[in-house]
């Protein structure tokens, strides 16, 4: 049986830099479409010369390449965009040109191509904020309260919408808080930054540390993804799961205090509210139930696997060398329009 290309849009970043290989290693093609709006090009070095990668520069704003990154794809993975709450609120036009008209125009697109799947990667940051006694499920009532939360919702609706007229199988995954080693290392998100901070010898300020996320890490992410790729259609067919495990749904001060486990004497200072108001524990049980997942990864490991990486010189330079290994600026001129 010939082996199935994946496309991965966006591929190049933090988590689909981590399902290229997974997607690899079990024997898929992959070929990824990105724009390097983060000048992530280095990303991508791991994979460069395997006969079953490809890689294409391209803006998922456009339709001419689109068109070229499908010719011979089974399925899609539409991981593109500006991805987290601060580059999309300092960059609110590209925001609004790629995750909000252009993540719709590509579902769009991708209709009547003769597509098995069509995967989007949404956030749990969906549900925004939420009562301290509930756990959000995947009917509980979206919340969003920032620009790359609402785009996402938006989005989702916009795939959604598809179920009676696409000819793929669309679905849905709300990931938890990433976490892990990934060739595009970041450091802007909570496990890695507070972990790298206090190695290192920085002071961490924490704002709002009773706040509860969900967390999962990357490689687990990897997993789930090539799950639902060779899942029965009627279990996935325009779903929508959680992506994670109620095992890593933490508070900023429980990460911090299985962190200090491994540095007693690091130093953090409490303070009050922050300007990310944030707070919702996740219920992961549908993907449970329906898919079989269940997270390989805790928090407690990713801390320990990141200080091993520390112990041995890796990301010596991620202080000073902060735009590598973060969403913090962007290189987009815009695509041209598809009219």
């Amino acid at each position: 049986m010939s082996k199935k290309r994946i496309l991965l849009i966006g591929g190049a970043g933090y988590v689909g830099t981590v399902l290229t290989s997974h997607l690899l290693k079990k024997g898929y093609k992959v070929r990824v479409m990105d724009e390097f709006v983060y000048e992530n090009q280095f990303a991508i070095k791991p994979y460069i010369g395997d006969p079953d990668f490809e890689i294409q520069k391209g803006d998922l704003t456009n339709n001419q390449d689109l068109e070229e990154a499908i010719q011979g794809v089974s399925d899609v993975v539409v991981l593109g965009g500006l991805v987290g709450d601060p580059v999309t609120k300092k960059y609110p036009d590209a925001s609004n040109k790629i995750n909000t008209e252009g993540v719709q125009s590509c579902i769009d697109f991708l209709s009547g191509k003769d597509l098995g799947k069509v995967i989007f990667i949404s956030t749990c940051s969906n549900y925004g904020l939420i009562g301290e006694d509930e756990m959000a499920d995947e009917e509980f009532e979206l919340n969003p309260l920032s620009l790359y939360a609402t785009a996402k919702v938006e989005a989702e609706k916009h795939l959604l919408s598809y179920k009676e007229k696409a000819d793929y199988t669309g679905v849905v995954l709300r990931f938890a808080t990433a976490f892990g080693l990934s060739p595009r290392m970041r450091f802007d998100l909570t496990v890695s930054q507070f972990t790298r901070d206090l190695y290192f010898g920085k002071e961490l300020v924490v704002y709002d540390e009773h706040t509860w996320r969900p967390y999962c890490h990357v490689r687990d992410f990897a997993r789930l993804v090539e799950r639902v790729l060779d899942a029965e259609k009627e279990k996935v067919n325009f779903e929508v799961f959680n992506a994670g495990a109620e095992k890593n749904n933490f508070t900023k001060k429980m990460i911090v205090d299985e962190i200090l486990k491994h540095d007693p004497e690091g130093s953090v200072k409490y303070t009050g509210k922050g300007d990310d108001p944030r707070n919702y524990r996740v219920s992961f049980k549908k993907v449970k139930e329906v898919l079989d997942f269940e997270p390989e990864f805790t928090v407690e490991e990713g801390i320990q696997e990141l200080i091993e990486a520390f112990e041995i010189g890796v990301y010596a330079d991620s202080i000073e060398n902060k735009g590598k290994y973060g969403n913090f600026e962007i290189k987009y001129d815009g695509a041209p329009n598809n009219d």
